[in-house]
């Protein structure tokens, strides 16, 4: 890839919007095209940093820690929606903690009398929570400044996404059909946001393999709650039912959160495989694919490192 070089990004989620940054601050002529800017599944995310539903472990590690420091910097302006959030991850079945959290700042069991009625184990640590519209807006803010383009409409082929001599696939679902990726596969996610009645630290449920998920992040003024994790399940509308559980339980965790107001529903579908999907590959008429999709529920988390291996593959070539 060389300076000035034409660069398509297709899709316009976290992963893409953060990719098209990174080649954009590198020089190359960077345009996105996507179905909805931005993509709604990275707008119903949480979102806080932390690999889940995601393989293969060596890779989700470095790319991980890659993004980690990346939102630590970006968590020092409050105009990005990144802030450094302390809070509690507990378990009901005496869980040990997972590697990546045990090496986080101010990580410490806690005490007995600082876990919910009816947990067996918790830990504290300090981790970068993401309010996702104020983000991708940042990154769309960010994108613009660098000299990228966005353009909004949907994609019947990655060849429709041309000229360009290089497209980057990062479709989300959407790569089911255009890259095409039967392995593919949604997990639905659910979070309900209402009114903040005063918290200021996250908490979260490790509930392992269940589809009801227990997550609360504060955003200021708002918090959301959370979730479900339902493989298999794309239908992105609304569920009473299901919001209504969501609610019970972290109400049951917070008492606080019962007299909360509901402001929206945020409904999205983790794009999810057994493997992420980061390589690069010739089309039939030479220009250059690199796929960057298949994140499961770590978009977020894997972003910039994924991203920047976009980068290195792409000056490599």
């Amino acid at each position: 890839m060389t300076a000035g070089e034409r660069v398509v990004v297709a899709g316009a989620g976290v992963a893409g919007l953060t990719t098209a940054v990174v080649l954009a601050e590198a020089g190359a002529s960077v345009h996105v095209i996507a179905e909805q800017i931005p993509g709604g599944t990275s707008l119903a995310a949480g979102a806080m940093w932390g690999p889940y539903l995601v393989e293969p472990k060596d890779k989700v590690d470095e790319w991980g820690q890659r993004s980690l420091e990346v939102f630590r910097e970006l968590a020092e302006d409050p105009a990005t929606g990144v802030r450094l959030t302390s809070g509690i991850e507990a378990s009901r079945t005496a869980e040990s903690p997972p590697d990546w959290a045990t090496a986080l700042p101010g990580f410490q069991p806690c005490e007995s009398t600082e876990q919910p009625t009816g947990f067996t184990a918790g830990y504290r640590f300090t981790v970068p929570l993401i309010d996702m519209p104020t983000y991708l807006d940042y990154l769309l803010r960010r994108l613009d400044a660098a000299g990228g383009t966005v353009e909004q409409r949907r994609l019947t082929s990655l060849a429709d996404a041309g000229p360009a001599t290089v497209i980057v696939n990062c479709t989300g679902l959407g790569a089911k059909v255009l890259a095409p990726d039967s392995d593919l596969r949604p997990i639905r996610g659910q979070h309900v946001v209402v009114t903040n009645p005063g918290l200021t630290e996250f908490f979260s449920e490790d509930t392992g393999s269940s589809q009801d998920l227990l997550c609360i992040y504060p955003h200021g003024d708002t918090v959301v709650l959370g979730g479900t994790a339902i493989d298999s399940e794309g239908d992105l509308a609304p569920d009473d039912k299901v919001a209504a559980s969501i609610l019970a339980r972290c109400a049951e965790v917070e008492p606080r959160l019962a007299e909360a107001r509901v402001l929206e529903h945020r409904i999205g579908a983790r794009p999810t495989r057994d493997a992420v999907r980061l390589e690069m590959e010739r089309a039939e008429d030479g220009t250059v694919v690199v796929h960057n999709y298949g994140h499961g529920g770590a978009g977020v988390t894997l972003s910039w490192g994924c991203a920047e291996e976009v980068g290195a593959l792409l000056s490599a070539t």
